[in-house]
């Protein structure tokens, strides 16, 4: 019988529409909640129900060594220049096993940059510079 092991989380690989920026560092799927909503009617015994309230989906924590390329930058000047409508995006996260096949997936849909920031520099220091982007997202799918 073959083994069905657990996939390693340090291979995965990001598809953002038309950036084709690669080598994150990181990435932080937030969690997806469902509100409960308590309900009682006056003549139901002295319980609450509880129905699904709205669906909240955590943000997206992109980081990454920084190089020449600015094109995940350059997505959130457009957000700042209010230009959020057109500037929405797919993206797609793929965990590959360790042989480099996709094994899963997971759509993020109506993504749009909400929060960039560089890392701190340091004369004395000799780490990576590195770049984080936070993603708002109407949506958070395993499709795989």
């Amino acid at each position: 019988m073959a083994r069905n092991d657990p996939l390693r989380n340090f291979r995965y690989r990001l598809e953002i529409d038309q950036v084709t920026q690669a080598n994150f560092s990181e990435v932080a799927i937030g969690e997806t909640v469902t509100d409960p909503v308590e309900y009682r009617e006056g003549t139901e015994p002295s319980h609450v129900r509880k129905l699904t309230g709205l669906t909240k989906y955590g943000n997206i924590t992109l980081k990454w060594g920084v190089t020449n390329s600015t094109e995940l930058y350059d997505w959130h000047k457009k957000i700042v220049a209010g230009q959020v409508q057109s500037n929405r995006k797919a993206v797609k996260i793929i965990v590959m096993d360790e042989a480099g096949v996709d094994q899963a997936s997971f759509l993020v849909s109506e993504a749009w940059p909400t929060k960039y920031d560089p890392s701190d520099l340091n004369g004395k220091g000799n780490e990576v510079f590195i770049e984080v982007l936070e993603l708002v997202n109407e949506g958070i799918e395993r499709t795989r």
